[in-house]
């Protein structure tokens, strides 16, 4: 797509300057809501585990990919008593209210040449929350051919 004289560059989930893509390899990213999303129940109780959600998240993970805990269960001990109960129900993460690692990275090399659009705010392919009203459709993703779309697609 070009305007004036700049020209961008059309991916999932943004839209920036060509100039400013930098071409890695990178995961499937979900961001995965705590209340109501992986557990019944809303903060600060921790309900029966939905276990459908859960063998969903968990599919994603064997399939490569990266998962980010995105929750406003943000310290202390509703944190920690959320986290301990994805493991107990085999979901562990690879961040916790903040970007996973290949983000991080991504975020690092756009920064070092002047992307303004690298931005602190965590960033997801898909974020699963209740409030979003997507639990249903998150059920339906064909898990395999998505982790394998986004594991060749360069960003």
């Amino acid at each position: 797509m070009k305007t004036g004289d700049i020209e961008f560059e059309i991916t999932p989930n943004v839209c920036v300057p060509k100039e400013y893509r930098v071409k890695i390899n990178m995961p499937f990213i979900l961001a995965v809501d705590y209340d109501s999303s992986l557990f019944e129940g809303s903060y600060p109780e921790i309900g029966a585990p939905k276990q459908d959600i859960i063998d969903k998240v968990k599919e994603f993970k064997r399939h490569g990919a990266e998962i980010a805990f995105w929750s406003c269960r943000s310290e202390g001990r509703v944190l920690e008593e959320a986290i301990q109960r994805c493991k107990e129900v085999g979901i562990e993460f690879d961040a916790i209210n903040d970007n996973v690692p290949s983000q991080k990275q991504y975020m690092e090399e756009q920064k070092k040449i002047g992307n303004i659009f690298a931005l602190r705010k965590i960033f997801a392919d898909f974020y699963l929350d209740d409030s979003a009203y997507n639990l249903e459709f998150f059920l339906k993703i064909n898990v395999e051919e998505t982790c394998k779309r986004f594991a060749n697609k360069k960003r």
